[in-house]
């Protein structure tokens, strides 16, 4: 018989401003501990050295994870010129340095090549998987790898700043899937003076914000309290770039039961992924089929 999990069955949402130098499992970790959760996941990994948004999703609200992660995401950071570096951030040893330093209007019609639709080429140490290991392990037993390129849909990537002739502060705002440690690296190769990550923030993500964030101090200090339950945001909010149906009683209770079930209204055509609710709470996601929306999700709240 499978073990029961011990915690409360607690759902939603609650975002973290990641600080730097822990990793993101860490950070559910301390999370799930402080609300006494049964189950807790993230939507996107952080880089042990990154800061800014990680959102948790407590219980119910792992179900919607995937509409958080395949959102368009917004990153602040800062490029190192100069010297490259085996993990492409300042945490990995420089492997080649270069004495080339480009100019404001070039490091700007650089930059035009990675917006729009790109293919980019994950960094040797990521988590993408090879044949079932996840590449950084590879990369730490000193194997290089042929990764394949994947695409990436960048909606804009701006430079705001220019502290000094080594360092280029940018903003990049992506689709899913996108390394911000490639494109330091990818532009430093075009610019021909090489780059890595110098440091990197997730100012936001889908519909979650830094400015709603919670310390992870905080976190500790509020654990096991009833301000910290109310730091939380509810399942639904991860659901907002979808249509939300009303549905019937008796929809309701056949889409709690995994049926299709009978929708009173909707802002959807035939076809559309949406959500449907009953009584301000959040039943199921699925596919609306006209009258009716069909579950691919169902939330037991």
């Amino acid at each position: 018989m499978a073990r029961k999990k011990k915690g409360r069955s607690i759902s939603g949402w609650l975002v973290v401003d990641k600080p730097a130098g822990v990793t993101s499992t860490s950070v559910v970790g301390k999370v799930r501990w402080a609300l006494d959760a049964k189950k807790a996941g993230h939507a996107g990994t952080l880089d042990p050295a990154a800061t800014g948004v990680l959102a948790i999703a407590l219980g119910e609200a792992t179900k919607t994870v995937p509409f958080v992660t395949d959102a368009m995401k917004s990153y602040r950071f800062m490029v190192r010129l100069g010297a490259a570096t085996d993990t492409d951030d300042a945490e990995g040893q420089v492997i080649e340095t270069a004495e080339a330093r480009p100019s404001d209007d070039q490091v700007e019609a650089a930059l035009a090549a990675f917006r729009g639709q790109i293919e980019q080429v994950p960094p040797q140490y990521s988590a993408v998987k090879i044949e079932g290991e996840r590449a950084y392990d590879i990369a730490r037993g000193g194997e290089e790898m042929d990764l394949a390129a994947r695409p990436l849909f960048v909606e804009e990537l701006t430079l705001l700043a220019r502290p000094d002739a080594d360092h280029v502060e940018l903003r990049m705002i992506c689709g899913k899937g996108g390394y911000v440690r490639s494109i330091a690296r990818d532009l430093g190769q075009a610019l021909g003076c090489l780059g890595h990550v110098a440091w990197l923030r997730r100012e936001w993500s889908g519909p979650f914000d830094a400015a709603q964030g919670i310390s992870l101090e905080e976190v500790e200090k509020l654990a096991r309290t009833p301000e910290l339950d109310a730091r939380l945001m509810p399942v639904e909010v991860a659901l907002a770039d979808l249509p939300e149906l009303l549905l019937a009683p008796e929809g309701a209770v056949r889409l709690k039961n995994g049926n299709p079930g009978r929708v009173l209204s909707a802002s959807a055509a035939p076809g559309d992924l949406c959500w449907g609710s009953f009584e301000g709470q959040p039943v199921a996601v699925g596919t609306y089929m006209g009258g009716e929306l069909h579950p691919s999700r169902v939330f037991n709240l």
